[in-house]
């Protein structure tokens, strides 16, 4: 909307030129997803349902009685403000419906007592990290990048297919395990949706730095790195009313569209190897008790049994850390080790 704008004020006005600059959209769209997060949601989330408490959680009964399922209206503020700010891109726009409908799923997962069965959940997050797939290699040969070497691998479009379906829905159900601690899953999903924006904006996305870091260039980076910056700047809205104690929490409508959408950039930038990278913590907080279950359930073998799971858990029973800490430590070891990693993948090539 906004871009087009541009074209039309700069005739008669010269800084309307500005409206067409990445940079001005990234921050302007941030800003107002910002700030409809901050005003508005203290105004809606008394429509919500109530959390009540969670079997085996740590502390759970300390968000017993608040709003649940914020993230409804954090991803909704944010695919408004996608329409508004981003350049015209029909595969974004498909894929902030998907997000919609994450997010719709995660809804009613809040809502409905009990929530739905893991199996629904699995195949629909299945289904989701497919249809993202789909809609963004659009049907052409992909050129994958992997770290380490300056090689570029190309595959067919059913083989990338296959290959980040199941990296989508890894990040989908590791970053809705580190939900449990008043705004754990939103910092790190956040932090992680920053990084992800300076890769595709400054790196994937420029094709003198893509070319000076031999890696393959996307002309699409840009356009989605200005959606990624409106999601930052939603979830920081949401952020300053989550802060401990939190007067509303994000749930599952937050959490797992947030991992869809950092599963989709992960696919835009090129290497499925990214994952680690990005979402080293996170991995390590979630994806390990997905892994341990698995192992019990299929194989009946036992790993770690005097670890709890998700660690932030185990961090609050065992080693005792408040909420607090827990948030502050997480999101400190996530920072430091996202851009120690990133500098290494992005120079050792």
């Amino acid at each position: 909307m906004l871009p087009y704008l541009s074209e039309q004020l700069s005739q008669i006005w010269g800084p309307g030129r500005l409206l067409g600059s990445f940079l001005v959209l990234a921050s302007a769209g941030s800003i107002a997803s910002a700030m409809l997060s901050l005003f508005l949601l203290p105004k809606l989330w008394h429509l919500l349902t109530t959390d009540k408490g969670r079997d085996h959680a740590v502390n759970a009964e300390a968000s017993v009685g608040k709003p649940l399922g914020v993230g409804i209206f954090i991803v909704g503020f944010s695919v408004i403000c996608v329409f508004l700010f981003t350049p015209f891109n029909a595969d974004i726009y498909l894929c902030m419906i998907l997000l919609l409908f994450a997010s719709l799923l995660g809804f009613g997962d809040d809502s409905k007592p009990g929530g739905y069965s893991e199996l629904t959940l699995g195949l629909t997050d299945l289904l989701l990290s497919l249809g993202a797939c789909m809609i963004i290699l659009n049907g052409q040969t992909h050129v994958m990048w992997l770290p380490f070497t300056s090689v570029f691998f190309e595959f067919g479009y059913w083989v990338a297919v296959l290959i980040y379906t199941p990296v989508i829905w890894l990040s989908i159900n590791a970053l809705n395990c580190n939900d449990g601690v008043d705004g754990l899953s939103g910092s790190l999903s956040a932090s992680t949706l920053a990084i992800m924006c300076f890769v595709l904006y400054t790196a994937v996305g420029n094709i003198e730095n893509s070319k000076y870091l031999l890696l393959p260039f996307n002309g699409e980076g840009a356009n989605w790195a200005v959606a990624t910056a409106v999601f930052v700047g939603s979830i920081f809205g949401y952020l300053w009313h989550n802060a401990p104690p939190s007067a509303a929490l994000m749930g599952d409508a937050g959490s797992r569209p947030l991992g869809l959408l950092i599963g989709m950039l992960i696919v835009v930038a090129g290497s499925p190897m990214l994952i680690f990278f990005v979402m080293g913590l996170i991995l390590v907080n979630g994806a390990t008790g997905l892994a341990k279950v698995a192992l019990i359930r299929l194989f009946r073998i036992q790993l770690l049994g005097k670890v709890r799971f998700p660690l932030h858990d185990h961090a609050r029973k065992n080693l005792g850390w408040s909420n607090s800490q827990v948030l502050i430590r997480f999101l400190l070891l996530h920072l430091a080790t996202m851009w120690i990693l990133l500098l290494v993948l992005l120079k050792i090539r």
